[in-house]
């Protein structure tokens, strides 16, 4: 584990890290590798949005994944990293906490509506690797609100913490603990090709998976339809007056 007490972005820490034991030829050794900061001033979700990441307040994490080193279909091992790692967290935070999240395709925890953790899965390729290109190394990093100052005041609407949700004091340590204990778990079962039980413990945690009416944006424009599950490959599946539409990646808007 890496540790810094200010990070531009754990992210950006792992991907260097990549570049940097590539060229010394040793990247397949840094599986597993986690990058911790108690602040990040460059924090980042998808879409290049900014994750508040103040010190003391939340858990700033990325972990470096090798899914092509997965004994049933690499490829499919490598698309649902996400999901996977979005199962894991909320088991980690129950099991440290008590409290249960939902989740939200493709990438957030929610508690009592609102986010809680996000999830940000970036490839990075190695030169030589054994993987498909880009896939060799997944870097899964995530952001929990732990305390209430995570995230500013005018942010309240759409934004919680453990500790907002369960009224006390919350360690982020046995938090840690327990989410890379449940991730180490389910990304085992990645590598195992146990994908059922991933998806099958994503769907119970999200509710709105069905029957939620969404909008996205795609090759022919803005669509509307309504949120039908996600299929055996972690896409979301939505239902539209033209058919069932897959959405693989993009901005969807829960209405």
């Amino acid at each position: 584990m890496l540790f810094f007490p200010t990070a531009g972005s754990t992210n950006d820490v792992a991907a260097a890290c990549v570049e940097r034991w590539t060229e010394a030829g040793d990247a397949d050794a840094l599986e597993g590798l986690v990058v911790l900061a108690d602040a990040q001033t460059a924090g980042r979700g998808r879409h290049g949005r900014v994750w508040q990441s103040p010190p003391g307040s939340g858990l700033y994490v990325s972990v470096l994944l090798t899914p092509w080193r997965a004994r049933v279909d690499p490829a499919r091992a490598a698309t649902l990293v996400t999901l996977a790692a979005g199962v894991a967290l909320a088991e980690g935070v129950e099991a440290a906490t008590g409290l249960r999240a939902d989740l939200k395709w493709p990438n957030d925890l929610l508690a009592g509506g609102r986010k809680l953790s996000g999830i940000l899965a970036e490839a990075s390729s190695s030169t030589g690797g054994r993987g498909a290109p880009g896939l060799d190394t997944v870097i899964v990093g995530f952001g929990i609100n732990v305390h209430p100052a995570a995230f500013p005041a005018e942010l309240a609407d759409r934004a919680t913490s453990i500790e907002t949700e369960l009224g006390r004091a919350v360690d982020r340590a046995p938090v840690l603990a327990a989410v890379l204990s449940s991730l180490a778990g389910r990304y085992e079962d990645l590598l195992a090709g146990r994908f059922d039980a991933i998806l099958d413990a994503w769907r119970r945690r999200a509710p709105s998976a069905v029957g939620r009416r969404v909008r996205w944006t795609g090759p022919e424009g803005t669509r509307e339809g309504v949120a039908a599950g996600i299929d055996d490959r972690g896409a979301l599946l939505v239902r539209t007056a033209g058919g069932t539409e897959r959405i693989v990646a993009g901005e969807v808007a829960w209405l």
